[in-house]
């Protein structure tokens, strides 16, 4: 039949896969390929539009006996890269098929012009050794480092080396044999090798290897200049700052290409213990940008100045508190100023008032190039500039005063819908009120119960709860709710609104079903009002449970540590005796 037959693909050249091999591949069924193979030797060299050999097909499956039944016939399948440029090695490795993968480099290594298959690497210039970091196939990498070496040299289009993938996935033991292979390439994307990647993931043992072995990667700098301790600096990382401080404490001394030096990054981002640890290793680091000759550059803002700016109050107590660094604190910059003019433009009352904790060395007279001091600036300072929440807005981010007014809008909209339900209940009892109306002559239309004591009570709970929940819902929908202090208020006002109309409603319903009830059935109106007047402190109780639960398994941990303590206690003088 001529479904069953090899023809040749008129736009590749290459054979049509036959479909019985291409469904035997599939299922991993081999019983028949070795008669197929009689009838037509070349009838397993057929591919699918994709360039798959059948190989590739069992492969991806993972039928390793139908690779293995394939690979007898035909060991040059081996070798065949689809239209991705993959081998079935690739694809084994990709889908993490372990055993398939060991039997497939078993076949290569067997004959020398196989062994390269090894090294193929796909369209992107991904070999396998790369697919297994990528994949997170820890195994499977050594197996294949173990097997070629050579993989380690390879480098994608994106330049990234297996090097530096196995140390951004902090993939110790693989980086360990990678660094042992003397002509693997340490390479990544944008300039960067291994080194950065274990600084920017704070991984001190990788990069403690990486120095032991390639010493000289410590000053090698990315596309935008930052090398590795940069690196560990804008992250935060200071454990891979003390290694590669300890390696060469010289590094503390680097400046970018601008002249901005280590601590002014730290300062820009408050990285007290990262200044710490710059500072230990290197009392005299640069605390202003400076130019290679050690002249200062630009507006020579000193790390004071910028912890300043942004506002970094423990940054620069840390700074205040260092005796190499305190002369700061009268230093300034181009235009005259001292850090204690910036902290009076940032309307910081705390920033100010740590540098003035200092009055035994500050120079509050200090003035600008424009003649004005910093105690002078506080007369331009407009009311436009002190909201009520003046420091906390000038911090906040866009993102974060969105999701404020987010979850002050769900506020509003939930307290107003419970204050108008409150308000449309009360506002229909009362003129339904328990008991009916009279018909008498003389008092026709006036309540019957009008002179009960419960009724009286019923109708100014009623009239509390309705008056409350009124303002709470008035306040919802016509308060200015920008403000953070004034929303604050708000909030608390209409909870405190919204549970006396809640405490008043209920009372008005046990007050009403008494006044009905009494007369006839009197323990029944009792009862009723016990469970009502239950009502509230349940509401209590369910609202504040987890943090009461929480108390009180502190409350135990506490007893228990007092228990285990007094009987340690008690043993030692036992034992003493």
């Amino acid at each position: 039949m001529a479904n069953n037959t090899t023809t040749t693909d008129v736009s590749g050249g290459q054979s049509r896969m036959d479909e019985r091999i291409l469904e035997a591949a599939t299922d991993g069924d081999s019983s028949s390929i070795k008669e197929w193979a009689k009838e037509n030797p070349g009838i397993l060299l057929g591919t699918s539009p994709q360039g798959n050999n059948c190989l590739h097909i069992s492969t991806i499956h993972g039928h390793k006996k139908f690779c293995m039944d394939v690979l007898e016939l035909e060991p040059s399948l081996l070798s065949d890269v689809n239209c991705e440029h993959e081998t079935p090695l690739i694809i084994a490795v990709t889908l993490g098929h372990a055993s398939l993968v060991s039997y497939l480099l078993e076949c290569c290594r067997k004959e020398e012009e196989l062994r390269r298959t090894i090294l193929q690497q796909d369209r992107y210039g991904f070999n396998a050794l790369h697919h297994a970091i990528r994949n997170g196939y820890q195994k499977l990498a050594l197996e294949l480092i173990k097997a070629e070496p050579a993989l380690s040299k390879a480098v994608t289009r994106y330049n990234e080396s297996p090097m530096f993938m196995a140390v951004m996935r902090n993939f110790a033991d693989v980086s360990e044999k990678l660094l042992a292979i003397v002509d693997s390439s340490h390479v990544g994307k944008y300039g960067r090798h291994a080194l950065h990647a274990a600084a920017r993931n704070g991984n001190e043992d990788i990069a403690d290897e990486i120095l032991e072995k390639r010493s000289h990667l410590a000053r090698e700098a990315d596309s935008d200049g930052i090398t590795p301790i940069r690196m560990a600096v804008s992250h935060d990382k200071s454990d891979v700052l003390i290694t590669l401080l300890q390696h060469d404490s010289s590094l503390a001394y680097e400046t970018d290409k601008t002249g901005y030096p280590l601590l002014c990054s730290a300062a820009t981002r408050g990285q007290v213990n990262v200044a710490r640890v710059l500072l230990l290793y290197c009392p005299d680091a640069f605390y202003c940008p400076v130019l290679r000759d050690g002249t200062a550059i630009g507006k020579s803002l000193t790390c004071l100045h910028i912890a300043v700016q942004n506002g970094h109050l423990e940054f620069v107590e840390f700074i205040l508190r260092r005796p190499q660094l305190r002369k700061l604190i009268n230093m300034q910059d181009m235009d005259g100023k001292n850090a204690l003019h910036y902290a009076i433009q940032q309307c910081d009352p705390k920033l100010v008032a740590a540098l003035l904790a200092h009055d035994d060395i500050i120079d509050t007279t200090i003035l600008d190039n424009h003649g004005n001091s910093a105690a002078s600036q506080l007369s331009s300072i407009t009311d436009e500039d002190k909201p009520l929440d003046w420091v906390a807005k000038q911090r906040e981010t866009i993102e974060s005063r969105k999701e404020r007014q987010s979850q002050t809008q769900k506020y509003t909209n939930n307290t107003s819908f419970v204050a108008i339900l409150l308000a449309t209940i009360t506002f229909t009892a009362a003129f339904t009120l328990p008991g009916g109306y009279s018909s008498d002559a003389g008092s026709a239309g006036l309540p019957i119960m009008s002179k009960e004591i419960a009724f009286q009570a019923f109708l100014v709970s009623d009239t509390l709860a309705m008056c409350s929940s009124f303002v709470a819902a008035f306040i919802c929908l016509m308060g200015r709710w920008e403000d953070a202090n004034i929303t604050n208020y708000y909030i608390s006002v209409t909870k405190k609104l919204t549970w006396f109309a809640y405490m008043a409603t209920i009372t008005a319903f046990a007050t009403g079903l008494y006044t009905v009830l009494s007369a006839r059935v009197h323990w029944l109106a009792i009862g009723i009002c016990s469970v009502v007047g239950l009502v509230p402190f349940l509401t209590m109780f369910i609202a504040k449970w987890p943090i009461l639960k929480l108390k009180f398994r502190q409350t135990c941990r506490g007893l228990r540590l007092k228990f285990r303590q007094r009987q340690t206690g008690k043993s030692k003088s036992n034992d003493t005796v």
